[in-house]
C-alpha cells in the first residue's frame, strides 16, 4: 500500500487534497457553526434594540402622561372638584394631547365627579371604585398608570394615568385622570412593522402589568391575554428583564420573541417574528456553506478563497456594523465630522448594501433599521429638549427661539419663523425667525384680509397648507418677487393651536422646490404645538400675573376701607402691615407705624385708655399684653377716650398667621368699634328698667285707688269718690302716653309713621301741651307770639306731642320756680318755635345724643324724674316727618330747645306725608 501510494501521483494529490480540504472543510464546518450563531445573536440584539427603543418612546409618553396628570393635580380648581374650572382646564389639556381619550376626576369614594369631553354617554355619578388603580390611589402618592381596559364612557381601549389628590392634612380628595388611546399606541407600532419589518413577519406587542396586550397592529388583538400563552415571556418582562427567547407561538410555529420592560408604567414591549424568517440569513448562508463545501471538493482552494471573501468576511464585517448601531456618529453627519476609521467602515457598508445576494439584502436591512433607531431617537431626543425648553422658561421669546433652533436642527431647514398677530398694528409679523434676513422680517406683515397668504391659510383652515414650488404656483404670484430675493422656493406654513394668545403659524421654508411628506409635517405640527403651549403658558401668566395685582389693590382698597382697625406683624413682633384706621387711632402715619415694635403701637393705644384707676389701667394693660404674648385670653375689650371726651369701645381680637402647610408666619390683631353695640345694651337694660318703672308707677296708683273705691267697709264722699276717679285718669293717660310714645317710636323707626295736614294755630297748641303736661308749668310758663302769627298745615296731634314734651321736660328738669318760655317766629318760610327755661342746661357735648332713644342725662334732676329717655328722639321723629329739624340752642342759663316746620299755606294743601 506504502508503495503504490507513493507511485500514485493522483493518491498523492488526493492525500494532500485531502490532507489540505479535510482542515478546511472541518474549519468550514466550525466556521458555519460560530457564524450562525453570531448572526443569531446580532439579529436578537437588532430585535432587542428595536424593543428597546419602543420601551423608551413608549416611556417617554407615559412620562409625558404621568407629569400631565401631575400638573393637572396642582390646580386648585381640580382639588375643589370645581366643574366650571375642571372643564377649562380639561379642555386645555385636551386639546393638547392628541393620545388623550378622556380626562376626568373621582371623587374620594370613587364616584366619578366630571369628565371631558362630556359626550351623550356620560358616566358622572357612576361607582368607579371597583377599578384597581382607585384602590391603589388610595395608599400612593405619586402618580401611576393603570392596565388596559375598555372605557365604559368611550367604549375605547384604554390604559389611564392616575394621580392621587390630597389636601394639606394628607386627606384623600380623590383623583384625576387621563385615558390614553391604546389605538395611539397600535398606530405607531402598524407604522412600524409597515415601514420596516413587513416583508420579515415582524410583530411588535405592548403588554400591561396583566399580561394584556394593550398595543398590536392588529387591533383584535387588543387586550387579549398574553400571559396566558406566553406565561414564561409576560412574567420575565413584567419582572423588569429584558432579553431573547425561541418558542412555539401561538400557531405552533417557532418563533423569537425580544422583550424589553417600560419601568413607569410597569408595561413590556416584545417583538416576535418566525425563525424561520428572522434566521433566514443565518440558514441560507449555512446551506451555502455546505453547498461550497460540496463545490469546494471540485474546484479546491480557489472556491474557498472566494467564499472566504465574499461570504465570511462580509459577515463579520455586517456583524461588527450591527454592533456600533446606535453607538457610531449618525451617517446623515458629513464625513469630515468622523474619524478615518468611521469613514472607511460607513464605506464598506456602502459597498456592502449594494450588492445584490443576501449580503446586500442584509446589509440594506441593518442600515434601514439604524436609520429608523437613529431618526426615532433623535426626534425623541430634540422634542424632550423642546419641552424642557418650554417649561423651563415663561419668556416666550427665549422659548420660540429654541424651538425654531430645534426645528433648524433636526429637519435640515435654514429658514423659519414664527408670525403672530400684532394687536397694536392689526397685522401678522414675524415674532421670532431663524436664518431670514432682518429686512425681509421687518418688511413682513400680512393682513387678517388677505385671501391668499399661505399663514393666514393655514390659520383659517386649522389644517397645515403647503407650497412647493413658489414658481408655479399660482396663489403666490404676488410674493413670488419677495421670494426670490429672500431665496427659497418652498414653504410649509402649521397653524398654532391657541386658545387664550392671538393667532399665530410656524412657517419653514426651502431653497427648492419640495413637497412636505406626512412625517415632515407631522414632526412639525409637534413643534407647532410646542410652540403653541409656550404662547399660551406665557400669555395666561400674564393675565394670571394682571389679575393678581388687581386683586392685590382691591383688597388693600377693601382694607384701608375698614372702620375696624387692622395690624399684621411678623414672628419678631414687628409690624408689616397696618391699615389707616390704627393710624387714627393712635394718631402716628403709616410710614411710622410700618416696622414698629408692636407693643409700642399698642402702648400708645392704651395710654388713651379710659379707665381713671391706676389698677385698673394696669390691669387692662396686662390682659392687653397677654394677649399679644399668646399667653392669655385671645379677645380683650378696651374702653379709650375719644377727641371728644367721649369714650369708645374696641375689642382687640389677637389671631396667628400662618401659611398654606399650617406654620405660623406671623400674628395679627384687629381692633373693632363695639361702642354702638355697648350703648345697644346699656339702652336694651334701660328700656327694660324704664318701662318697668314706668308701667308699675301708674299701675299701681290705679290698682290702689280702685281698690280703695270698691271697698265695702268704708263709704266715700262724692268729693272723694271724685278726687280718686281723677287720679286714676290721670294715671291712665300717664300710661296711654307712655303705649303711645312707645308706639310713635317703634313707627319711627320702622320708618311707617304717617302725618296729616290739617290746619293748626300755634296758641293753642301751645295752650293743649300745656295743660297735659305731667307736671304742669302752670304760672311758670310764658308764650311769646307775633301777633301776625300765620295760620299753617302741620298734623296736630303730633305737633301738640312735641310741645308737650318739650314743655314737661323743662317743668321737669330745670326746678320747681324757675321760668319757661316757649316763643315763635317766621324765618325763610319756616316757622321756628324755642322752648327755653333756665333750668340747669344740657351739656354741649351731650347736645346730639339727648336725641337718641332711651338717652338720658346722669345728674341729680334726670335720677329724681322717672323717664323712658324717648321724648326728644320721638319729637325728632315727629318734626322731621313734617320736614322740619329739632337742635339744641347755646344759652348761657338754662337750655334752650328750638324746632322748625315748613309753613305750608292752608290753599296749598299737600298729599300725607310718610
Amino acid at each position: 500500500m506504502s508503495f503504490s501510494f507513493r507511485r500514485d501521483l493522483g493518491l498523492q494529490l488526493l492525500a494532500l487534497y485531502l490532507l489540505f480540504v479535510g482542515p478546511v472543510v472541518l474549519a468550514s464546518l466550525v466556521f458555519d457553526r460560530l457564524a450562525a450563531q453570531r448572526l443569531e445573536a446580532d439579529i436578537k440584539t437588532a430585535d432587542l434594540a428595536v424593543a428597546r427603543a419602543i420601551a423608551q418612546e413608549t416611556n417617554a409618553i407615559m412620562d409625558s402622561a404621568l407629569q400631565a396628570v401631575r400638573q393637572l393635580a396642582s390646580y386648585p380648581e381640580v382639588l375643589a372638584a370645581d366643574p366650571a374650572g375642571m372643564e377649562e382646564l380639561f379642555r386645555i389639556a385636551f386639546s393638547v394631547r392628541t393620545d388623550v381619550d378622556l380626562i376626568y376626576r373621582l371623587g374620594p369614594d370613587g364616584t366619578m365627579l366630571f369628565h371631558y369631553p362630556l359626550g351623550p354617554g356620560s358616566t358622572v355619578g357612576w361607582d368607579f371604585s371597583i377599578r384597581d388603580y382607585y384602590h391603589v390611589s388610595l395608599t400612593s402618592q405619586a402618580p401611576l398608570i393603570s392596565a388596559g381596559r375598555i372605557s365604559p364612557t368611550t367604549q375605547q381601549a384604554v390604559a389611564t394615568a392616575v394621580m392621587p389628590l390630597r389636601d394639606r392634612n394628607n386627606t384623600y380628595l380623590g383623583l384625576v385622570a387621563t385615558n390614553i388611546k391604546l389605538q395611539a399606541l397600535s398606530h405607531t407600532l402598524s407604522s412600524i412593522v409597515a415601514e420596516h419589518r413587513a416583508s420579515d413577519a415582524f410583530q411588535v406587542i405592548i403588554i400591561d402589568s396583566t399580561g394584556h396586550i394593550i398595543a398590536a397592529p392588529d387591533p383584535t388583538r387588543l387586550l387579549q391575554d398574553f400571559s396566558a400563552s406566553q406565561a414564561n415571556i409576560s412574567g420575565a418582562v413584567l419582572a423588569l428583564q429584558a432579553g431573547n427567547l425561541i418558542q412555539a407561538d401561538d400557531n405552533g410555529q417557532e418563533t423569537l420573541f425580544s422583550y424589553v420592560p417600560i419601568s413607569s408604567a410597569d408595561w413590556g414591549v416584545i417583538v416576535s417574528r418566525p425563525t424561520q424568517t428572522a434566521f433566514a440569513t443565518p440558514r441560507a448562508t449555512h446551506r451555502g456553506v455546505l453547498m461550497t463545501m460540496g463545490v469546494f471538493l471540485v474546484v479546491g482552494l480557489f472556491f474557498w478563497l472566494g467564499l472566504t471573501r465574499h461570504v465570511i468576511k462580509p459577515l463579520e464585517q455586517l456583524a461588527s456594523y450591527s454592533q456600533t448601531i446606535g453607538v457610531l456618529p449618525n451617517s446623515s453627519l458629513p464625513e469630515n465630522s468622523l474619524s478615518d476609521g468611521s469613514v472607511d467602515h460607513r464605506r464598506m457598508i456602502q459597498k456592502l448594501s449594494q450588492r445584490p445576494d443576501q449580503i446586500g439584502h442584509l446589509t440594506e436591512s441593518l442600515r434601514r433599521m439604524e436609520a429608523a433607531i437613529q431618526a426615532r431617537l433623535n426626534e425623541l431626543s430634540t422634542l424632550l429638549q423642546t419641552s424642557s425648553a418650554v417649561v423651563s422658561t415663561l419668556d416666550p421669546q427665549l422659548v420660540l427661539d429654541r424651538i425654531l433652533e430645534q426645528v433648524e436642527r433636526l429637519m435640515a431647514i435654514q429658514k423659519c419663523a414664527i408670525v403672530a398677530l400684532d394687536e397694536r398694528q392689526g397685522v401678522f409679523r414675524a415674532r421670532a425667525s431663524r436664518g431670514l434676513s432682518q429686512h425681509y422680517t421687518n418688511q413682513l406683515a400680512i393682513s387678517p384680509s388677505e385671501p391668499l397668504s399661505v399663514s393666514l391659510r393655514a390659520l383659517r383652515s386649522g389644517q397645515p397648507v403647503q407650497v412647493s414650488d413658489t414658481e408655479l404656483d399660482e396663489s403666490f404670484t404676488d410674493a413670488r418677487p419677495r421670494a426670490r430675493l429672500e431665496g427659497y422656493r418652498s414653504l410649509l406654513a402649521v397653524p398654532l393651536n391657541t386658545q387664550h394668545a392671538q393667532p399665530a403659524a410656524l412657517l419653514v421654508y426651502r431653497p427648492d422646490a419640495h413637497v412636505f411628506t406626512a412625517q415632515e409635517i407631522e414632526l412639525l405640527t409637534n413643534f407647532a404645538n410646542h410652540a403653541a403651549m409656550a404662547i399660551e403658558n406665557a400669555t395666561l401668566y400674564a393675565r394670571s400675573d394682571a389679575r393678581l395685582h388687581e386683586q392685590t389693590r382691591r383688597l388693600e382698597a377693601l382694607i384701608q376701607s375698614l372702620r375696624d382697625g387692622l395690624i399684621l406683624e411678623d414672628l419678631k413682633g414687628r409690624v408689616l402691615y397696618a391699615n389707616r384706621r390704627i393710624g387714627e387711632l393712635v394718631d402716628l402715619p403709616r410710614d411710622e407705624i410700618s416696622g414698629a415694635p408692636v407693643t409700642q403701637i399698642i402702648e400708645r393705644l392704651l395710654a388713651r385708655a379710659a379707665e381713671v384707676s391706676p389698677e385698673k389701667r394696669a390691669a387692662t394693660r396686662a390682659t392687653v399684653l397677654a394677649a399679644l404674648n399668646g399667653s392669655g385670653e385671645r379677645s380683650v375689650e378696651i374702653a379709650i377716650q375719644t377727641r371728644r371726651q367721649t369714650i369708645a369701645y374696641y375689642h382687640l381680637q389677637v389671631f396667628d398667621v400662618t401659611d398654606s402647610m399650617g406654620m405660623p408666619i406671623g400674628r395679627g390683631q384687629i381692633l373693632q368699634d363695639v361702642t354702638k353695640l355697648r350703648e345697644l345694651d346699656r339702652m336694651k337694660s334701660s328700656l327694660i328698667s324704664t318701662v318697668t318703672h314706668e308701667l308699675r308707677t301708674p299701675l299701681a296708683a290705679i290698682k290702689g285707688y280702685a281698690t280703695t273705691l270698691l271697698a265695702e267697709d268704708v263709704q266715700w264722699d262724692a268729693a272723694a269718690e271724685r278726687e280718686f276717679l281723677e287720679i286714676i285718669s290721670n294715671e291712665t293717660d300717664r300710661l296711654s302716653y307712655l303705649v303711645n310714645d312707645l308706639l310713635d317710636m317703634s313707627r319711627i323707626e320702622a320708618g311707617s309713621l304717617v302725618v296729616t295736614h290739617e290746619e293748626c294755630h300755634l296758641g293753642d297748641l301751645i295752650e293743649r301741651a300745656a295743660q297735659r303736661s305731667h307736671p304742669q308749668p302752670k304760672e311758670r310758663l310764658s308764650v311769646d307770639l307775633p301777633a301776625d302769627l300765620p295760620v299753617f298745615l302741620a298734623d296736630a296731634q303730633r305737633i301738640e306731642s312735641v310741645l308737650r314734651n318739650l314743655i314737661e321736660n323743662a317743668a321737669k328738669y330745670s326746678g320747681e320756680r324757675t321760668p319757661i318760655r316757649v316763643s315763635a317766629r317766621v324765618q325763610s318760610g319756616h316757622l321756628i318755635v324755642r322752648v327755653v327755661d333756665e333750668g340747669p342746661g344740657i351739656p354741649p357735648e351731650s347736645g346730639q345724643r339727648i336725641f337718641e332713644s332711651f338717652y338720658r342725662l346722669e345728674n341729680d334732676r334726670t335720677r329724681e324724674h322717672a323717664g323712658a329717655g324717648l321724648g326728644l328722639s320721638i319729637c325728632q321723629g315727629f318734626v322731621r316727618a313734617h320736614g322740619g329739624d329739632i337742635w339744641l340752642e347755646p344759652t348761657p342759663i338754662g337750655s334752650s330747645i328750638a324746632f322748625s316746620l315748613p309753613l305750608i299755606p292752608v290753599n296749598e294743601k299737600p298729599p300725607e306725608l310718610s
